[in-house]
């Protein structure tokens, strides 16, 4: 895990590979978690039937199995992480229409819940831990930070694309577009701004969640509901497949941050 100056983080550095394989993934949650609420269990035709509390239930079951495989390999593993990350957005997929439409919370009033917890989620990293960089990202305690955290904004930006798409009006494809300009935004402040990238990487860590949501709804919701009528499984059999080869031909590098005791301090 160490090298001489350095300490190999457990999760990937952060290229634009990294963000590439994050919106597919983003979008295969959507896709894929569509596909067992809505397809199978047919939970969008009665919100009551159940359907959306089983598939969080069985995604949930996949998360905590994926993340444990991620937190018992000893150095970073790039198929483990990604398992990680796809199970992450479904179960966020599932749990987000479960508070939103089965409870009655609303898009609003879900979104806001877990921005919340987000939030407090990276202040008990903080106090705990001292850094809330994903580099640093290399003992057990701070991968279960890390994922806690991962699963919050994976719910808030389910949550976060539906409000934008369905309560403002914008539709899906106005909703990925704004969601593709915050993103832009973003790494711009990146390029030319002094603002700390640790914030920036949390900020479009949680945006490309609501973009892949809006995108997966525009492939697989009605025509007359804004989308293209595609089926759900075979999108989430196509992007999981790009998915595989992004994965195998994009550069994956674990992350690095310097350790303590070289005098170098952690951005």
């Amino acid at each position: 895990m160490r090298t001489n100056h350095e300490i190999l983080s457990k999760v990937p550095e952060v290229t634009l590979g990294f963000w590439v394989i994050k919106i597919l993934a983003t979008t295969l949650g959507e896709t894929g978690g569509d596909t067992v609420t809505m397809t199978r269990l047919h939970a969008d035709k009665n919100a009551h039937n159940g359907g959306y509390l089983i598939g969080t239930g069985i995604f949930l079951a996949v998360f905590v199995a994926a993340v444990i495989v991620q937190i018992s390999t000893r150095r970073f593993n790039a198929w483990a992480y990604w398992a990680a990350i796809v199970a992450s957005t479904t179960v966020g997929t599932a749990m987000a229409d479960f508070f939103d439409r089965s409870l009655g919370i609303g898009y609003a009033g879900g979104s806001s819940i877990l921005f919340a917890c987000v939030l407090c989620s990276l202040a008990a990293w903080y106090f705990n831990l001292g850094s809330i960089n994903v580099q640093t990202v290399a003992t057990p305690k701070a991968e279960i930070f890390y994922w806690v955290t991962i699963t919050f904004s994976q719910t808030l930006g389910t949550a976060l694309g539906d409000w934008i798409a369905d309560g403002t009006g914008l539709g899906y494809d106005g909703g990925a577009l704004l969601f593709c300009a915050g993103l832009l935004l973003l790494a711009a402040l990146y390029r030319w701004t002094t603002i700390s990238s640790v914030f920036l990487f949390w900020a479009a860590f949680i945006l490309t969640r609501p973009l892949g949501a809006t995108v997966g709804d525009f492939l697989d919701k009605p025509m007359s509901h804004g989308g293209l009528a595609l089926s759900r499984p075979l999108a989430s059999g196509v992007i999981f497949a790009v998915i595989i080869v992004f994965v195998l031909v994009l550069p994956q590098r674990p992350g690095r941050h310097p350790k303590p005791n070289v005098g170098v301090q952690v951005q």
